[in-house]
């Protein structure tokens, strides 16, 4: 098992280090066979159970645009496909301030609790329960992510690898998007 980013993952898959992996859309799958899991993930603010924001049920664009921001790099990545995380913000994309960015959002809950800024993450992705200092308010309009189980294309796997493959293809048949 590995966590990474997008580019961790695809590299760690291209160089056979990696049978499959699990990659947050939108993302380039141009090189792999890839299967839609049916859940979304839910796009918001993580921010200090004391900041004004947390009094708010939900995010909207105009809240974010005078606070200081901690972005994922993937999100905020300017690529060729459609990026709909700047999409949310709009014509206020260019205006964000982003003090910092993060590969690993459990770095990111620790500069929000030191009061560095508000990161933009995905829900469920760091502690926000009762007992932690932070909490998570989700953006509105609401703004989902999709998942992809991916895998290269023409790879040969082992009998277990081939065994898993199998079986997500079974639990996620009409998800799947494969040669």
């Amino acid at each position: 098992l590995y966590s990474g980013n997008e580019d961790d993952v695809t590299e760690r898959l291209d160089k056979g280090l990696l049978d499959f992996g699990i990659l947050i859309q939108p993302a380039d799958l141009s090189k792999y066979n890839y299967i839609n899991i049916p859940a979304k993930d839910v796009w918001g603010v993580i921010m200090r159970k004391d900041s004004p924001l947390a009094f708010k049920d939900t995010i909207q664009a105009v809240d974010l645009l005078n606070v200081p921001l901690i972005c994922s790099r993937q999100a905020i990545k300017q690529t060729f496909s459609k990026n709909e995380f700047a999409d949310w913000f709009g014509e206020d994309f260019d205006k964000l301030n982003v003090v910092t960015t993060y590969n690993l959002a459990y770095n990111a809950a620790i500069m929000v609790e030191e009061g560095i800024g508000y990161a933009i993450a995905l829900d469920k992705i760091v502690n926000t329960s009762s007992d932690s200092n932070l909490c998570f308010r989700p953006m509105e309009p609401r703004l989902e992510s999709g998942l992809n189980i991916v895998w290269k294309k023409h790879q040969v796997f082992s009998a277990a690898a081939d065994m898993f493959l199998k079986e997500i293809q079974a639990k996620f048949s009409n998800s799947l998007s494969d040669e």
